[in-house]
């Protein structure tokens, strides 16, 4: 699992250690990791031409230091100062000694130094920087974007919120970031991650808690342990029945994909209640149908509802009444009142996109898109539940509030971005609340295979929803190693 912590966190583990080592040695240790992490993207390093960002602090000293380290590898290191009065002392000497070469970012050679360059090492700001790059940094920032060089970010890319994953104006673009100890929340969150590129991490050292992260991101061992297995003695209800409200006369479609969803998620049995039985029955002819109320359709574990549900208020009251989890998307979160959800004793998981976290806020979609970790948390504390907010990085909050890390999914594909494809995540999340998983793990499992499953099928092409739901079986093999 990734596991990423606020800045005051890293922080004080940062002075926990340095107390313990002699002077210097907690930036040598980064130092030594940038350098490596940079002669590994360069290939060969002697003959390179390398030029520095640097700001004033250890942010820039850990580049200054490392830059010293390839000068001595026969790169041609140039460091651009942007604070030349406040630049780290003892990495300027270092670089100077190792023959780097040092100019201030205002000369014209500046320019020409990035221009030239074959590698970037972004060290303007540290993790403790707050706003948008100053002027003169943005333009250097700007130019290692349209050069040929690769840019290297040192710990998190200038500009960006370390804490938040918030971008307020111009930031660095970078292909790399080599961060140090541990991740930071905006290296896995957007708008932020987007200016990460790939993400190395360093190893410092630093004895940093189990307990509080900030947000984490599962992999494959970590969804492998989640997911559910029948054993010998399983039956169809055992496994886990899912009740599923979905559909329309004007959308069954929505009925059938959030069913596919829910049978690729594992369920033993799903009980659809709606008017778009026809369609789902000739497409799953496995679904067990009822007329409703869902009251009446017989025992669940678990309910969807919302996907295609047009102004069906009377279901999902009867839904929101009942004594188990309930997933409530699309139509249903349009519908459902806050008092009504909030009132729930059994656990609730709600599924908004951006458009529909910001209806349910009473703010414009902007917001939530700038920023999206202040907005996931806000939503759960306000519905007292789980929410899987949708978009270029998913987030999923339990109303657990800060005590609770908020959990990032690291799959998916920009081609996800397709009709219905939310409607088959809701199944697949409600199969696995079925069968048992706890809100935080049910969507967060849910999420991470419907991402491995676009990718999967689109592989830099168009993608369907149906394409989706059919690959899930498919990456669930793959994660658990069968």
């Amino acid at each position: 699992m990734r596991t990423a912590y606020d800045v005051e966190t890293i922080r004080a583990a940062e002075r926990a250690l340095m107390a313990r080592l002699p002077d210097g040695a907690l930036m040598q240790r980064a130092a030594a990791g940038l350098a490596a992490a940079c002669a590994d993207l360069t290939g060969k390093v002697y003959g390179k031409r390398i030029a520095l960002l640097i700001g004033a602090g250890n942010n820039g000293g850990d580049a200054l230091y490392a830059g010293a380290r390839l000068a001595r590898r026969g790169a041609g290191v140039t460091a651009l100062t942007l604070s030349p009065e406040r630049t780290h002392a003892g990495g300027l000497a270092a670089l100077r000694g190792a023959g780097g070469t040092v100019l201030d970012a205002e000369s014209e050679a500046a320019e020409t130094a990035v221009a030239r360059a074959d590698l970037v090492v972004d060290g303007i700001v540290g993790i403790g920087g707050k706003g948008g790059l100053r002027p003169r940094a943005a333009r250097l920032a700007s130019l290692a974007a349209e050069s040929r060089a690769l840019t290297v970010a040192v710990d998190l890319p200038s500009g960006v919120d370390a804490d938040t994953g918030e971008v307020h104006g111009d930031a660095v673009r970078a292909d790399v970031t080599v961060t140090f100890g541990a991740y930071k929340p905006g290296l896995l969150i957007d708008p932020a991650h987007a200016y990460a590129g790939a993400l190395r991490l360093v190893d410092i050292g630093l004895g940093l808690p189990v307990h509080p992260a900030a947000s984490t991101a599962l992999q494959h061992d970590d969804v492998a342990a989640l997911l559910p297995r029948p054993t010998g003695e399983s039956d169809k209800y055992q496994r886990g029945v899912v009740g599923v409200v979905a559909g329309s006369a004007r959308y069954p479609g929505a009925a059938v994909l959030a069913t596919a969803g829910a049978l690729h998620g594992g369920a033993g049995a799903i009980r659809y209640v709606g008017p778009a039985a026809d369609a789902v029955l000739s497409r799953f002819p496995e679904t067990l149908v009822s007329a409703g109320p869902p009251s009446k359709a017989g025992r669940v574990q678990s309910w969807v509802i919302g996907p295609g549900l047009g102004d069906d208020t009377a279901n999902l009251s009867d839904v929101l009444a009942s004594d188990v989890p309930v997933l409530i998307d699309a139509d249903g979160l349009r519908l459902a009142d806050v008092e009504a959800v909030r009132a729930r004793t059994a656990p609730t998981v709600l599924t908004p996109h951006a458009g529909e976290a910001a209806a349910l806020m009473g703010c414009d979609r902007q917001r939530v898109e700038r920023e999206r970790l202040a907005s996931v948390r806000e939503l759960a504390a306000r519905y007292r539940a789980t929410v899987l907010l949708k978009g270029s990085t998913t987030l999923i909050a339990s109303p657990d509030g800060d005590g609770a890390p908020v959990r990032v999914n690291p799959t998916g594909t920009p081609w996800l971005a397709t009709a219905g494809s939310g409607d088959v995540l809701s199944g697949l999340t409600g199969s696995l609340l079925a069968a048992g998983l706890a809100p935080v793990d049910a969507a967060s499992t849910g999420a991470y295979l419907h991402g491995l499953a676009a990718r999967r099928m689109a592989r830099g092409a168009p993608v369907s929803a149906q394409d989706v739901a059919s690959a899930v079986r498919l990456v669930w093999r793959d994660v658990v190693g069968g």
